[in-house]
């Protein structure tokens, strides 16, 4: 009906839904309604400078994305960096294009870290604020932002308002790929093709989900009102994996869980089938046992544990709690990987209706991308995203863990002296690292009279002399590592040191007591990666002040590793220093080892 035809109520009221009014229509609108109306223009208004088009190098629009910190590292999904390439290039809402790198990717979580690069030198990029997504709740208010059709020309990017539908939503592998989206947000919030991998906000600004996925009308391209983002939670899980330019991989248990029965209490997961080679299996899991607690979960349906199992990298060490009868156990489980399977891209990145394809990966076909200053900061090495970013995070390490004091001209012998303690007795012991006249290193402990002697580098030694003493897992092994981590840091591990993101490690009592709830032992740490010989080593760093908490040795993939574990640090010749040293290998503690002095022996010019 046209305006004028309209009786003065209905055009007032026309008015109003349309925005359409005087001074004194707006003083009749509730003050709730303006009130809540400017506070979410004032939200919109400071996001939106952090808001990322993320284009093929040259500019053409292909995705979103969203800036986390000041550095210029933003989010986005991997399939939108797929088909750029690993040197791209990203619009801001300020108008202007910045060059841009391909970090981090989490191919089966569909997202990837890119980094910006500034137009100044060491000017700060604008960034939102990471949320607790595990706290939003269906019903509340959400905003996306992005590049839907490529509409922005100048970066300025759309901005659309909807409720959140749901929470801890499962929406498995599309096609043949494996973009597997977990414990997700679901919202009726508009999200359109463009829009893959830009911010969902809470109306605080803050980040609580990605945008990736998205149910559309089939012949138009156009939303259905259902669209999923990847909980910012989710994310936070991998960003260490991330910002070390690793591939990252997803976990998996190694063991098929289901309902009990078709007929049975839906509420009971139940184990079906363990692999002989999963940790699982080795912290006593069996078929028939019911799974009740995973990472601090519950667990009551086939969706909700592929939820939780889908947040957390592979290798990561989780408490899971098992009920055979009417006995229920909790244990830590070190998750295997998932799959190295090729990835589709999701339908929401299928080009516009009228729009062609994207030509070329980012690829030297591209103008102007030779001279492009992201170029350096891209180093390809198998099995990284970009391994430019992991030397990067390796050189960060060393610089913050060199304050424990510079061990490099301490790679002579090494004689540790103390108290150990056994599960059946105490003593004296005395542990020496010296090199012997075939100049491989001997690693040998005294105590009780009982002597093992190890040479970790002799050839063809057996299994069991490399796990010496017997029931430690490989004890000498592991502190030789130790003293070359830290005598050589890189340089001695020949077989291959990198920067191995982040991980939870659990530091045991050190009353020897079961901790009543192993996740309250839990300290996040980075994680550096070596192999030496026959070895494969993890040392975990506290992410707080990067102190070396503890490394697990690998002898045989078969074998458990060995555990130790750091604490009581000293000061020993202007160096920083553990004096309680724990070995544990499986679920049990072998020994306890008080240093009381060191000796630290140069090495022979």
């Amino acid at each position: 009906m046209p305006l004028r035809h309209l009786t003065p109520p209905c055009l007032l009221a026309a008015f109003a839904l349309f925005g359409i009014g005087t001074l004194g229509l707006r003083a009749g609108v509730d003050k709730a309604v303006t009130d809540a109306e400017g506070q979410r223009i004032a939200v919109i208004d400071r996001v939106r400078p952090a808001v990322v088009a993320v284009c093929f190098y040259g500019g053409e629009a292909c995705g979103s994305g969203v800036l986390i910190d000041a550095e210029g590292y933003a989010l986005t999904n991997f399939h939108v960096v797929q088909p750029t390439g690993s040197v791209l290039q990203c619009g801001l809402p300020d108008g202007l294009l910045y060059d841009a790198v391909v970090v981090g990717t989490d191919k089966v979580g569909d997202v990837a870290l890119v980094k910006l690069l500034p137009r100044e030198p060491g000017k700060a990029f604008p960034f939102v604020l990471l949320a607790d997504s595990d706290l939003v709740r269906s019903g509340e208010w959400s905003l996306a932002m992005g590049n839907p059709f490529g509409l922005s020309l100048d970066f300025t990017p759309t901005v659309t308002f909807g409720l959140v539908s749901g929470v801890n939503r499962y929406q498995p592998p599309e096609g043949k790929g494996t973009l597997e989206y977990t414990d997700c947000i679901q919202v009726d919030t508009s999200i359109n093709p463009g829009n893959s991998g830009g911010p969902l906000f809470n109306m605080k600004g803050e980040l609580i989900g990605i945008n990736g996925r998205g149910s559309f009308e089939k012949r138009g391209r156009v939303n259905s009102g259902v669209g999923y983002a990847i909980s910012i939670n989710q994310i936070k899980n991998f960003l260490g994996h991330l910002y070390a330019g690793l591939d990252a991989d997803h976990a998996t248990l190694g063991a098929s869980v289901a309902t009990e029965t078709e007929d049975g209490d839906l509420g009971r997961m139940v184990v079906k089938q363990v692999l002989d080679e999963a940790d699982a299996a080795r912290r006593g899991v069996k078929s028939g046992d019911q799974l009740v607690n995973f990472a601090g979960r519950a667990l009551t349906s086939t969706n909700q544990y592929k939820n939780i199992l889908g947040v957390f990298p592979k290798e990561w060490r989780l408490p899971l709690s098992y009920r055979r009868g009417n006995d229920t156990k909790e244990v830590l489980v070190r998750l295997m990987g998932n799959s190295d399977a090729p990835v589709d891209k999701p339908a929401a990145e299928k080009p516009a209706p009228g729009r062609p394809a994207p030509k070329g990966d980012g690829g030297p076909k591209r103008p102007g991308l030779d001279k492009s200053p992201a170029k350096k900061l891209f180093v390809e090495k198998k099995g990284f995203a970009n391994y430019y970013f992991n030397k990067l995070r390796q050189d960060k390490l060393r610089t913050a863990v060199a304050k424990a004091g510079d061990f490099a001209p301490l790679a002579g012998p090494w004689t540790l002296d103390g108290t150990i303690e056994l599960s059946d007795r105490r003593g004296d012991f005395k542990l020496t690292l010296i090199d012997g006249a075939d100049g491989l290193t001997e690693a040998k402990i005294v105590r009780n009279g009982i002597e093992d002697l190890v040479k970790p580098l002799k050839s063809n030694a057996p299994l069991g002399e490399l796990q010496l003493p017997q029931g430690s897992g490989g004890m000498l092994s592991a502190v030789y590592l130790y003293r070359k981590l830290l005598t050589q840091w890189n340089d001695g591990f020949e077989g291959g040191f990198d920067h191995g993101g982040h991980e939870p490690f659990y530091p045991p009592p050190a009353s020897g007591k079961t901790a009543e709830r192993l996740k309250d032992l839990r300290v996040d740490c980075e994680v550096i990666r070596a192999k030496h010989g026959p070895f494969e080593a993890k040392f975990y760093y506290a992410l707080t002040d990067q102190t070396l908490l503890g490394c697990e040795v690998t002898v045989s993939k078969e074998e458990e590793p060995c555990e130790l574990y750091f604490a009581d640090y000293k000061t020993v010749e202007g160096r920083s220093l553990p004096h309680r040293v724990e070995v544990r290998t499986g679920d049990k503690r072998y020994a306890v080892l008080t240093v009381k002095t060191y000796t630290l022996g140069k090495k022979a010019s």
